[in-house]
């Protein structure tokens, strides 16, 4: 009966948010109040809230496994990433506090605590939205995620100060769990392609991370994130972050359902939610003029700051351990915030295109740690995305035709080819001002293998548009999406799985006809 109920309600909305254009999760929390007001009126199983926390719970251990497959440690050690996330916490609670002992008429401790609450971002929603866009590796994805660990480990500290508990005499013992990765490295060679690597990422995930990290009084969130970073350099760590990807997706409809199930709300959780919903500008300000000061151009500390703007599913652990009676209000006000970041960060791209005129004039006239090429030399062919598809296309026309060159929106990425001795350098095809500044008269010939969508529109949309009329080469997995990228001013769009199959039976013909 009550599962029935939280799928028929989680489908039937996030179909409907998804017909008119909204992300699905925000269906998914207008499920969660549906279901808490229905309970009103029906009888439901007293054990639901329990039942859907746990999956829930499930959802986010996965969800940040997977972050931390993703991540590297060198990433997070960076003045934009720390000082970012802990100067921006810094002001948020220095400035939110007095307003929330006003308007909210609660003593300064509650006051600091729901300011506390209310600066973290979520790291949930920032990461499944990053991730859908294929930005998580990307420069401005990897400094949001940095910020949002910060903010993960701040709000850790304050969960133990407030609520009184200490970490186990044993939990110095996670930090020897680098000498660990050899022994992962090779049970994930051991593993297979199938249900054996499923099942490691959900032991790692869920038992050793989760499970583990709780015994020692460490947080199973932290745990989860832990055991995907020890897995990142693995060379199968993306195929293993796939594989995971549809249980993942699942749980985390019980995420967002959890949300909406805290309760309805009354007149104090609408007005913090409204209060907070009207400061979500400031906090995207605030992180953007940060990122600047840091160093980033605007463009990437707009697109960092943008998925930043919302508030944290943090906030409510918080308010469970210490703030009980402020659960339900917080519950509204990271629903609210989650209602207008995800559709913002979908346009995100767009949007700073629109504002790029008055963003642009604040950025520090010194080298940016996310600096792009001005001249792509005497090349003459171009590949925009290094992943597997352009790698594969790098190497079969190396040393065939004129000079290559490719780039590449993942600083990582790039590094790693650079050592393999390939012509790579770091870019972004989404980026306008890499496309007013970057001097590309010799290129004959482009190819595009990013795997995201949008990013392939841009790219060919902005190549016509700077006048070039060479041969624009793309691919995709489906036929919809060719059209939209050929009419954007690519030549041929592949069909990926199809000159798959074309290239596997003309390798079958050739091997025939040397045995007739």
């Amino acid at each position: 009966m009550l599962e029935a109920v939280w799928i028929a309600c989680a489908f039937t909305l996030g179909l409907l948010v998804r017909s008119v254009g909204l992300p699905p999760l925000v269906g998914y929390l207008a499920a969660g109040f549906a279901i808490s007001g229905v309970g009103r009126f029906v009888e439901l199983p007293e054990n639901g809230h329990e039942v859907i926390a746990h999956l829930a719970h499930i959802g986010v251990l996965l969800l940040l496994f997977t972050v931390g497959l993703k991540l590297r440690v060198r990433n997070l050690v960076q003045p934009e990433v720390i000082g970012g996330g802990i100067v921006h916490f810094a002001l948020a609670v220095a400035l939110l506090t007095p307003g929330m002992y006003v308007l909210l008429e609660v003593t300064w401790y509650e006051a600091m605590l729901l300011a506390i609450a209310l600066s973290f971002s979520s790291t949930v929603l920032a990461a499944k939205v990053l991730d859908g866009k294929r930005e998580l590796r990307a420069f401005h994805g990897r400094v949001a995620i940095g910020i949002l660990v910060v903010q993960d480990l701040i709000a850790l500290l304050v969960i133990s100060l407030a609520g009184g508990s200490v970490p186990s005499v044993w939990a110095p013992l996670v930090l020897g769990l680098p000498l660990l990765r050899p022994l992962l490295f090779k049970l994930l060679d051991v593993c297979g392609h199938d249900e054996l690597m499923v099942l490691l990422g959900l032991l790692l995930a869920l038992v050793v991370g989760g499970m583990g990290f709780e015994a020692l009084g460490l947080s199973s969130e932290l745990g989860a994130l832990a055991f995907g970073v020890l897995l990142a350099q693995h060379r199968r760590a993306t195929e293993l972050s796939n594989s995971l990807w549809s249980i993942k997706e699942v749980f985390l409809v019980g995420f967002f359902l959890q949300i909406g199930m805290s309760g309805l709300p009354g007149m104090d959780a609408l007005i913090l939610a409204a209060v907070a919903s009207l400061l979500l500008p400031l906090k995207a300000i605030g992180f953007f003029l940060l990122l600047v000061l840091f160093k980033l151009r605007a463009r990437s500390a707009f697109l960092s700051g943008l998925a930043l703007t919302n508030y944290s599913e943090f906030g409510l652990i918080v308010a469970a351990a210490v703030l009980p009676e402020w659960l339900v209000p917080l519950a509204l006000t990271v629903a609210v915030s989650f209602v207008i970041s995800a559709p913002l960060n979908r346009i995100a791209h767009p949007f700073y295109e629109k504002l790029s005129s008055r963003l642009l004039p604040l950025e520090r006239n010194i080298h940016h740690p996310d600096q792009q090429p001005i001249s792509l030399g005497d090349a003459e062919v171009l590949i925009f995305g290094m992943g597997r598809t352009g790698t594969a296309a790098y190497d079969q026309l190396s040393g065939k035709i004129g000079k290559l060159i490719a780039l590449d929106s993942d600083p990582g990425k790039v590094d790693r080819h650079r050592k393999a001795g390939r012509s790579v350098m770091f870019a972004d095809a989404e980026d306008q001002v890499f496309w007013q500044g970057v001097e590309m008269s010799n290129i004959r010939a482009v190819i595009l293998s990013m795997s995201d969508l949008e990013a392939k529109i841009i790219a060919a949309r902005q190549l016509r548009q700077r006048g070039y009329n060479g041969f624009i080469a793309s691919h995709s997995l489906f036929q919809d999406e060719a059209d939209k990228i050929n009419l954007a001013g690519a030549n041929e769009t592949y069909l990926t799985m199809s000159e798959a199959g074309v290239g596997l039976a003309e390798h079958v013909q050739e091997k025939m006809v040397e045995g007739a």
